[in-house]
C-alpha cells in the first residue's frame, strides 16, 4: 500500500511523512524528489531547459511508478510518499500506473490556511545565501499558492483532507495513521488498467452532435482526452468491442454495428507496444440521447463535444491525426488505412 501525502509547498509533507513512517508498522519513506535530482544529472541540459518543473518530464512520472513498485516488491509493507501533485493529469497518470500494478493508494491532502502557509514559507530555513533562497526557494513556493488553490476543487474531492495548521508534526502524522487504520482515508478510486505486454488492437467509436462536433472523453487513468472505446479482447470482433465499450463507458447502446472510418497502425513508443487502432462511426446523437450519457465513476471524468480545431488542443498529436483523417473519411464516404497517423496507398 502507498500513503501519498499531498499538499502545496510548506504544507508539512516531508516532516509529516518521516513521522508517519515511524508510526505505521512496516513502513518506508520514499521521496520522489530524489528521482528529480537524478534526472537533473542524467538528462542533457537541452532537455532540462525545455521544462520548468521536473514533474513535466514523462520520465519522472514513469520512474516514480516503477520505483515505488520496485520498492514495494523488495520491502513489502507500506510506502509513505510525500509529494506535491497539483496537476490532475499527472495524478491520474501516476496513480493509474500504480493501480495497474495492483498497488492501492490512500491519498491524503495537508491543507493549512493560506496565512499559515505564507508564514511557514517566510520562516522556512533553507541552505544558501538569503538573497538566493528568497529568489529561488521562497518565491517558487509563493508562486505555487494560486496553482494550489485552483487545484483544490479536484484535490478535496479526491483526497482525505487534514487541516494541519494548528497541529504539530506528530499530531498530523497520528491523524493520518488513524485515517489509514479506520479507512477514513479510502483507497483511491481509479480504474486498474494493466499495462499491455504486447501489441494491442483498440476500437474507438466517434459520435457527433447536431453541429457535427465530435464527442471526446477524459479518462482518469492516463493523460489527455480520448475517444470512447477500448482494447479489443481475445476472440472479440473489433466493431463489437467498440459497441461494448461505449455501452459500458457512456451508457450508449448501438443497435447496429458501426461503420469503419480508419485503421491506424500505431508505432511502438517504449514503454508502449503500439498496435492497430480502429475508429468507427457511431453516428449523430440527438440532444435527448446526449442527456442520457452517464459516466462510470472511476474510469472517466468528463465528456464533451468539440470541433476539430478544439480537438487539436485536447488530444495528443498522434490521436489528433487519427481523428483528422477519420473526419476526412467520414466526409468522403470510404474508410482509410493509416500508418502512424499518415494515409498510405
Amino acid at each position: 500500500m502507498i500513503v501519498w501525502i499531498n499538499g502545496t509547498f510548506s504544507a508539512g509533507k516531508t516532516s509529516t511523512a518521516r513521522e508517519l513512517a515511524g508510526i505505521l508498522p512496516d513502513s518506508t519513506l520514499f521521496d520522489p524528489e530524489f528521482i528529480g535530482d537524478a534526472l537533473r544529472v542524467l538528462l542533457p541540459r537541452k532537455r532540462l531547459a525545455e521544462v520548468t518543473d521536473y514533474q513535466d518530464l514523462p520520465s519522472w512520472r514513469r520512474l516514480v511508478v516503477e520505483t515505488a513498485a520496485a520498492m514495494l516488491a523488495e520491502l513489502g509493507g507500506v510506502l509513505v510518499v510525500p509529494m506535491t501533485l497539483l496537476r490532475q493529469q499527472y495524478r491520474d497518470e501516476i496513480f493509474g500506473g500504480l493501480a495497474a500494478r495492483r498497488i492501492p493508494v490512500r491519498h491524503v491532502l495537508l491543507a493549512p490556511a493560506e496565512t499559515i502557509l505564507r508564514e511557514r514559507i517566510a520562516n522556512r530555513e533553507e541552505p544558501g545565501a538569503p538573497p538566493e533562497v528568497d529568489l529561488h526557494v521562497r518565491q517558487w513556493a509563493y508562486d505555487h499558492i494560486p496553482v494550489y488553490q485552483q487545484a483544490l476543487g479536484w484535490l478535496t474531492a479526491d483526497a482525505h483532507v487534514i487541516d494541519n495548521g494548528a497541529l504539530s508534526v506528530r499530531e498530523t502524522a497520528e491523524r493520518i495513521a488513524e485515517a489509514v487504520r479506520t479507512e477514513a482515508a479510502p483507497v483511491c478510486d481509479i480504474v486498474q488498467t494493466p499495462d499491455p505486454v504486447r501489441e494491442t488492437v483498440a476500437a474507438g467509436v466517434l459520435f457527433f452532435d447536431e453541429h457535427d462536433r465530435v464527442l471526446l472523453v477524459d479518462p482518469t487513468y492516463k493523460a489527455g482526452w480520448e475517444f470512447p472505446g477500448g482494447v479489443v479482447e481475445a476472440g472479440e470482433a473489433p466493431a463489437r468491442a467498440g459497441v461494448r465499450e461505449v455501452a459500458e463507458e457512456l451508457g450508449l447502446v448501438l443497435d447496429d454495428v458501426p461503420g469503419l472510418l480508419v485503421v491506424d497502425w500505431e508505432a511502438p513508443q517504449p514503454p508502449g507496444f503500439g498496435g492497430l487502432r480502429l475508429l468507427f462511426d457511431g453516428g449523430r446523437l440527438t440532444e435527448e440521447a446526449a442527456r442520457r450519457i452517464r459516466l462510470p465513476g472511476p474510469e472517466l471524468r468528463a465528456w464533451r463535444f468539440v470541433t476539430e480545431a478544439e480537438a487539436a488542443g485536447l488530444l495528443p498529436q498522434h490521436r489528433y491525426e487519427r481523428l483528422r483523417w477519420a473526419l476526412r473519411a467520414r466526409e468522403r464516404g470510404h474508410p482509410m488505412y493509416l500508418e502512424a497517423g499518415v494515409p498510405t496507398g
